[in-house]
């Protein structure tokens, strides 16, 4: 199964991009997005930035993923 996150760019470099997600910055492909710039809210899947997400999509995205690393958290106790 694969998956794809939410993140946000912080910095760029050519066609690379730092993508904080879920408070962890990591190097990104930003070739497939149309003009991308810092700021930007990203789906990221492999590696690479796959499609630009609004704010509203982002929140609740990075919620979702915040609550199932919670509920995880919680099997483990």
């Amino acid at each position: 199964m694969c998956i794809a996150v939410p993140g946000q760019i912080i910095d760029i470099s050519n066609k690379d991009a730092i993508v904080s997600i879920m408070d962890v910055e990591t190097t990104v492909n930003i070739q497939l997005i149309n003009k991308p710039k810092i700021g930007d809210y990203v789906l990221v899947h492999a590696g690479c930035a796959i499609e630009k997400l609004d704010q509203v999509y982002f929140n609740d995205l990075s919620d979702i993923f915040k609550s199932i690393l919670d509920e995880d958290e919680s099997i483990d106790e």
